[in-house]
């Protein structure tokens, strides 16, 4: 599993890094909407999948956070 992969991944950075992920995610995210919206965008789905990681790496954040 791709995703099992990069969870992994994420649970042995630093919380700095994390941060630094999530800004990365969330201007990818950012870009991709504003190619949808002129109609750019040719993987429609990179989207969804952008998404998903942002809320992994809040997800890792809020563990991290939490213990």
């Amino acid at each position: 599993m791709k995703s099992n992969k990069f969870v992994e991944e994420l649970k042995t950075k630093s919380d700095a890094e994390l941060a630094q992920e999530l800004v990365a995610a969330k201007k990818e995210l950012f870009n991709l909407r504003f190619q949808n919206a002129t109609n750019q965008l040719d993987n429609t789905a990179r989207i969804k999948e952008v998404r998903r990681n942002i809320a992994r790496i809040q997800t890792v954040i809020t563990e991290k956070s939490r213990a």
